[in-house]
């Protein structure tokens, strides 16, 4: 579908925030994808890190304790360790995945899919218990389309991963347990544009429960090329890659019968090229939080440079994450968000229904 004007809906703000992620890791990962903020060749804290510059930040697990028991017992349904960073190198994962169990909190995770330490069987024993969706990065459908974006990648041990973690997943639901959705995870850009209808077919044949995307944060020059809505030409071209992944989804049914989630797959209009519509709305904002590494409340998922000019709200070492949540600064982004161009400008927002 072309999408049509809206009003701008009024946000909501929850009692406490639903989902929290913890940026526990952003420095520790085993690929260079890119795009990726932290990790890319192209980016210069990757290029600091080696160069002996730039100290590895890692998150204390005692904040992450203290937001646990400070917010389960307020609404906190799931939390999401590190996305910037691989989460399964964090040495303290094992301890997350036990707060869950302790806390009744649904683990959301993200992952680059190599699944390191402990290999894809044990992680996905430890992991879809208390998992409620898995999100693996996944940008081809074959080893050269994938290495070209996430360098280093490894296809073939990829499709044997996950294999083996849905076929667990499977298993453990069967018995009667815990159903831990899976989702192919895709960053959407020139390189692997013809690659998105291809990712939904190997999605659908191996049994994943959704293909999730997201346009590209052009965070370096070296990529800019790479930006899907830069022209009315490339919007063009992604809406038929947008049609062609929708008749994949209608066509064909996963293994259970049920239709494929495509979340983020629909069709732009050039005529809002630099934003992903007019009254698109933020779904972060008055609903989910963001605690960095060293215990800064942050309100959304967008790169470190481009959400710190939407103002400082506390950390929650010092003042705790709920009144940060209630706080007068917070409450005046919710009302007034859309003032800022890093709002009007994001990725992230959502379509009106």
């Amino acid at each position: 579908m072309t999408l049509s004007n809206h009003p701008i809906e009024k946000l909501d703000h929850r009692n406490a925030p639903w989902r929290i992620t913890f940026d526990t890791n952003p420095d520790d990962c085993n690929l260079n994808c890119v795009m990726c903020e932290e990790h890319s060749p192209y980016s210069p804290t990757h290029k600091a890190r080696i160069k002996g510059e730039m100290p590895y930040r890692r998150m204390d697990i005692e904040t992450i304790e203290k937001i646990f028991a400070e917010c389960a017992g307020n609404g906190l349904h799931e939390i999401i360790p590190s996305t910037m960073g691989e989460p399964l190198i964090f040495k303290h994962m094992q301890r997350i995945i036990e707060l869950c169990h302790e806390y009744d909190v649904k683990l959301n995770l993200t992952t680059n899919g190599t699944f390191p330490r402990l290999g894809a069987e044990r992680w996905a024993q430890l992991i879809v218990p208390v998992g409620s969706d898995v999100k693996l990065s996944w940008n081809g459908a074959n080893q050269s389309a994938q290495s070209l974006v996430m360098i280093n990648n490894d296809f073939e041990k990829n499709m044997e991963d996950l294999r083996t973690f849905i076929k667990i997943r499977d298993e453990y639901a069967a018995s009667g347990g815990n159903y831990c959705s899976v989702t192919l995870q895709m960053t959407f850009m020139e390189m692997n544009l013809k690659q998105v209808p291809r990712v939904v077919e190997l999605a659908i044949q191996e049994g994943v429960d959704r293909v999730k995307g997201h346009h590209l944060w052009a965070h370096f020059d070296e990529i800019k090329d790479q930006d899907l809505r830069r022209s009315n030409d490339a919007i063009i071209r992604w809406n038929e890659i947008a049609r062609e992944c929708i008749e994949i989804a209608d066509s064909n049914l996963l293994p259970n019968g049920k239709r494929i989630i495509l979340a983020n797959i629909y069709e732009l209009n050039p005529e809002h090229r630099g934003e992903l519509h007019p009254a698109a709305t933020c779904p972060f904002l008055g609903q989910e939080a963001w605690v960095n590494h060293e215990g800064r409340f942050d309100p959304c998922c967008s790169p470190d440079e481009l959400r710190k000019t939407l103002g400082y709200f506390g950390n929650v070492g010092d003042e705790g994450i709920m009144a940060i949540w209630e706080s007068d600064e917070y409450r005046n982004l919710l009302q007034n968000y859309l003032e800022n161009d890093v709002c009007r400008k994001c990725n992230m927002r959502q379509i009106p229904e």
